[in-house]
């Protein structure tokens, strides 16, 4: 192999020891000689290997409470020196060693910011020296190596095994890059929390995502996706095929719609390419269920399946009857997983819980919208009523739920409830009336009858024909948030025919 490097000597100064010594033993059956400080040195003295200390180079001991120790020429010189004449007959002069591996890593910055509030405490978990050493390795990967995680030792060392000592150039490269991930990862945590609460701190796009993995394709078989996160923070993943693009943008739609109804009675919600198509309280999950699945049983076929209670065997016996592409739930009973995972293109997920994250992202015009998500929920009983008839403890119960579910389907849109179920929607639409008319259409479609149902509207009414539409077929109850010029008009109307309306002051577009 071309372009080897042969560790003769490695310079070790780590926080976490984990596995260290799998790499240290192969390092020293090869005569690899160390160099160390403090803790590090001890553990591998521990292993039963001579160590070389850092002060015995530069002639100089730990000082300022350990603030410096690697910070000297005689480390860095023998880091960043370029293995030609020139910088080796520099080393020569000047005694300073050769340092062909660092193994370095960082202290646990995040982790303290995590467990405290003690600003002191934070701030000397800033690591100067292990960043430094870290960079410095990276930045001269062609004639050093840089480990800067304990989740690339194992890998390193089967590298060492089989080179016998020596490590290739693309793989000095490769852990290199790695290195600079985690620099600037560490630096960006650093920012945040300097920068968090400092009124004139200059705004960065700051967030990094250490994991990713790529999935099959994207939204279409031509298009290339990766997936940076880790799932394993959200779900358990109990069977079936990998998830796809799509499928993981259904499924955050559904989680973040669900996190509306994780406190309520057993909820189940169908989508469809993100949108609800069906939503449904019941008395038990069976029920809610099949309570959604006959909203829109048509658009139900390949969805995304999520409830906020455990699946059980009768409620697993009636889903298995239809395809559907992922089903979501905080726990199935042991029947309920024997029936789900008896088909293995079906993914099954258990959701850990359903929090979610206050802010989001999407790249527009080469580069990031950021914004708050949108978590705000009126509650109808602290709303303006501004009709003479107040709607009833029912209605009041359907339009919190309506009001649960519009603000989760694209805009423009109008929802209809009935009994905690979705009957009726309309989405996407240029126009809220064309959205109104297809919610009614909906309804119509799938036999459900309108009369006693509730509206809710994610924006205002710019003119009463949604409000003439609903009334005529069966609507009692409205909420929206107001706003219009023409407010009064919609009002006056369903003053005229008796029916109520609350107005919030919250719109609920969804782009």
């Amino acid at each position: 192999m071309d372009n080897l490097v042969k560790i003769k000597s490695a310079l070790i100064s780590v926080y976490y020891k984990d596995k260290l010594d799998v790499i240290v033993h192969t390092l020293a059956k090869r005569g690899t000689i160390f160099y160390s400080t403090g803790g590090s040195r001890e553990f591998i003295e521990n292993l039963g290997y001579p160590v070389i200390k850092v002060e015995d180079i530069t002639s100089y001991p730990p000082i300022l409470d350990g603030r410096v120790k690697t910070l000297h020429p005689k480390i860095f010189g023998g880091i960043l020196a370029i293995r030609n004449e020139d910088h080796l007959h520099q080393l020569e002069t000047y005694e300073i060693p050769t340092i062909d591996m660092v193994i370095v890593d960082l202290y646990p910055f995040e982790e303290t910011v995590a467990n405290t509030k003690n600003e002191q405490d934070i701030i000397e978990k800033i690591d100067i020296g292990g960043i430094s050493l870290i960079r410095a390795a990276a930045k001269n990967f062609n004639d050093v190596v840089v480990i800067a995680s304990k989740e690339d030792y194992l890998k390193v060392n089967i590298w060492l095994e089989n080179q016998d000592g020596c490590l290739t150039l693309e793989q000095r490269k490769e852990l290199a890059a790695k290195a600079f991930a985690i620099s600037s990862r560490y630096d960006m945590l650093i920012y945040q929390y300097m920068a968090s609460g400092i009124t004139g701190s200059i705004p960065h796009f700051t967030q990094h995502i250490s994991q990713n993995k790529k999935v099959r394709y994207g939204e279409n078989p031509h298009q290339d996706a990766v997936f940076y996160g880790n799932l394993e923070d959200t779900f358990d993943f109990l069977g079936g095929k990998e998830l796809s693009y799509n499928n993981l943008v259904d499924v955050d739609a559904a989680v973040l719609l669900m996190s509306e109804f994780k406190d309520n009675r057993p909820t189940f919600a169908i989508l469809k390419h993100t949108n609800p198509c069906g939503v449904c309280t019941g008395s038990n999950i069976k029920d809610a269920y099949l309570g959604a699945l006959a909203c829109d049983p048509l658009s139900a076929f390949g969805g995304v399946f999520i409830s906020n209670t455990k699946i059980d065997g009768p409620t697993a016996l009636e889903i298995n009857k239809l395809f559907y592409e992922v089903m979501i739930a905080p726990a199935y009973d042991e029947e309920a997983l024997s029936i789900l995972l008896s088909n293995s293109k079906r993914i099954i997920l258990r959701i850990h819980n359903f929090e979610v994250q206050e802010i989001s992202f999407k790249t527009s015009l080469h580069g990031v919208l950021q914004q708050d998500v949108d978590l705000s929920i009126e509650n109808p009983d602290e709303v303006k009523v501004v009709t003479k008839v107040a709607p009833s403890e029912r209605e009041k119960r359907d339009l919190l739920f309506a009001l649960k579910c519009v603000k989760h389907l694209k805009s423009n849109t109008i929802v209809f409830v009935k009994n905690e179920q979705l009957i009726g929607m309309g989405c996407g639409q240029t126009s809220r009336i064309d959205a109104c008319k297809q919610a009614v259409a909906k309804a119509d479609v799938f036999d459900f009858v309108l009369d006693g149902a509730v509206m809710a509207s994610d924006a205002f009414f710019p003119f009463p024909d949604c409000v003439e539409v609903a009334h005529e077929a069966g609507i009692t109850s409205v909420i929206q948030p107001g706003g219009s010029i023409k407010d009064n008009a919609s009002v006056d109307f369903c003053d005229s025919k008796g029916m109520s309306m609350i107005v919030t002051g919250v719109r609920h577009f969804k782009h």
